[in-house]
Parts: C-alpha cells; sequence; structure tokens
C-alpha cells in the first residue's frame, strides 16, 4: 500500500497525534510520503500526484481539509481525514472513531463513501473573485464574524474561542437578504445565512435535521433574529433534542437546494468551513453543491458505512 499523508502543522494545538497514527498505519513492505503544507495554500500541490496513491490522509482542521477535498475532487483516490484541528466537526460529522489507531483500521479495512462538496463563490470590496469549497458551512454575517474574532485565540483556547466570540458580539448587525434557492426568490431579515453540506455541531447538536453529505443538496440557514441572546433558544431546543425530531430551532430558517445566491443589503464578512476571508466583507455569494465528488474512508460505526452485501451478512 502506498500512502500519503499531508498535514497542516499549524492546525489546532499543533499535536503530534498524526505520526501515532503514522506508526499505526504503515505496515511491512507499506510506502508512506509525509508532506507538511506551507502556512498559506499549498493544497494542489501537495496532491497533485494523489492518483498514484491507494489512500491520501488530509491531516488538519476542518478548513484545511476542506481545501484538500476541494483539490482532490473528482479523484478516485480515498481520503482519510484525520483530525488535527481544533474543532474537527467534518469528522464529527461522519461518525468515524477520532483515536489514531481506530483511523489507521478504517484505512486498513478499505470502506469509503461517495460524499458531496460544497462550493463557494463571491466578490471583495475591490470585485476580485474568490472561490473555495467547504466540506461543512460557508456563509456571510454573524457566524463570520465569530469565526473572525475567535482566530487570536484559538491556539490558546480551543473551542472556547467561539464560545467567547459570540459573547463579545451581543448586537450583531441585522441586514436584508435576497435569496434564490433554485429558481425561487425569498426576502429574509437577519443576522446570518449559511450554505451548510452538513450542520452537526458540537455535542451532536444538529442545527438542521436530517442534514446528509450524501444527498446531493446543500441546505441554507436564515439565522432571524436581532440579539445574540435569541441564539439561546435554538441552542438549548437542540440540547434537548440533538436530532430536531421533537423540538423546533426557534430562529433558523431552513432552504434547501442544490444552487444558491444570497445578496445582502450590507456588506458582511464571510467564512467557509471557519476560515473568515480577509477585507472589508462582500455583499452576497453563490453556493453550489459537487455532488459525490471524494470518497471518504468512514468505520463501520458510521452512518455513511455502506450496506454490507448479502454475500457478507450470511
Amino acid at each position: 500500500m502506498r500512502y500519503l499523508i499531508v498535514h497542516n502543522s499549524q492546525s489546532g494545538f499543533g499535536s503530534d497525534a498524526i505520526f501515532e497514527f503514522e506508526r499505526f498505519l504503515v505496515r511491512q513492505r507499506d510506502e508512506c510520503v509525509l508532506r507538511v503544507l506551507p502556512e498559506t495554500g499549498g493544497a494542489d500541490e501537495a496532491v497533485a500526484d494523489a492518483d498514484d496513491f491507494d489512500v491520501v490522509v488530509a491531516s488538519g482542521g476542518d478548513g484545511t481539509v476542506a481545501s484538500l477535498l476541494y483539490a482532490l475532487r473528482g479523484c478516485t483516490t480515498p481520503v482519510c481525514v484525520f483530525p488535527s484541528g481544533t474543532a474537527n466537526l467534518l469528522v464529527t460529522n461522519l461518525g468515524n472513531a477520532m483515536e489514531p489507531r481506530a483511523l489507521a483500521r478504517a484505512c486498513h479495512d478499505g470502506l469509503w463513501a461517495s460524499t458531496d462538496l460544497g462550493q463557494v463563490g463571491w466578490e471583495d470590496e475591490g470585485g476580485q473573485h474568490h472561490e473555495r469549497g467547504f466540506s461543512i458551512m460557508a456563509g456571510i454575517g454573524f457566524d463570520a464574524q465569530i469565526m473572525r474574532s475567535a482566530l487570536p485565540n484559538k491556539r490558546d483556547m480551543g473551542e472556547a474561542a467561539y464560545f467567547a466570540a459570540v459573547l463579545s458580539n451581543m448586537h450583531p448587525k441585522v441586514t436584508h437578504f435576497t435569496i434564490d434557492c433554485d429558481g425561487v426568490r425569498y426576502e429574509r431579515d437577519g443576522i446570518a445565512c449559511v450554505a451548510c453540506n452538513t450542520a452537526m455541531m458540537q455535542g451532536g447538536i444538529e442545527l438542521i435535521p436530517n442534514t446528509r453529505m450524501d444527498d446531493g443538496l446543500l441546505d441554507l440557514m436564515i439565522i432571524r433574529t436581532t440579539e445574540t441572546v435569541g441564539l439561546i433558544r435554538p441552542m438549548f431546543a437542540g440540547l434537548l433534542d440533538r436530532a430536531g425530531k421533537r423540538l423546533d430551532r426557534p430562529h433558523l430558517e431552513h432552504l434547501c437546494g442544490s444552487a444558491i445566491t444570497v445578496r445582502s443589503a450590507d456588506p458582511l464578512p464571510i467564512q467557509a468551513d471557519g476560515e473568515a476571508a480577509p477585507g472589508t466583507g462582500t455583499f452576497g455569494f453563490t453556493a453550489r453543491v459537487l455532488p459525490g465528488c471524494n470518497r471518504l474512508i468512514v468505520d463501520g460505526g458510521s452512518s455513511y458505512a455502506p450496506a454490507p452485501t448479502s454475500a457478507a451478512a450470511r
């Protein structure tokens, strides 16, 4: 077996767990290539020869992993996502065990799922167009402001940096959104519009119930409140009913489609998978789904694990 590990040493707390994983992964006569990403960019170059390997391991936070998966879109080599970041929501949503030994075993077992990716595009204040992939969420408004405010404290505080960022902005900007979702127009006021490939947060709380990364669709979450305290009700509902089967998510409106355009009346910050874009903001974004463009390694406990064949079941 030939393995390619692409690692972002700047992600999360700088853990060395990826090297422990490598020891469990590589067996006799295997070959393993380790590439460390530069401080910015480098994803396309790091996986340019991915077809020459049996498994690619994407090691980093959700932003790093999304950039690698976007570079690997359409590649048939299975990808193992290794959680080296702060939140690691993609692994949480996949349902894989996060321990290095368990992830190495999943690579050996060879189970993979065909999963979607989101693609988001926007223009900055100078009129320059930007485009990137996202595996979890991309959006404008309050969520992007949280990511931007949390950035200086992520390495020291971990996930607590996000909560501190929320508390530092109790009166987020309310703006008017014009939304086109698969050709249907909506007019809404709120503090954020977020396109989601999946929407499970820490603690297994599903902000939008029943979202999946293999349905060929994106979900748009519109946060329709005027103050940060308005988010207490949906979060409390999430704690009581994590899957959203019994309790609604107050102040969170949900649309669904394969192609979504959002325009805002005011310039707002934008983020993709936890990475806020630099600059003063944008007046909107377009998002579309890239169906089944990645093959992600899963373990037997994942809800994305392929069903056993009839022969295997016997």
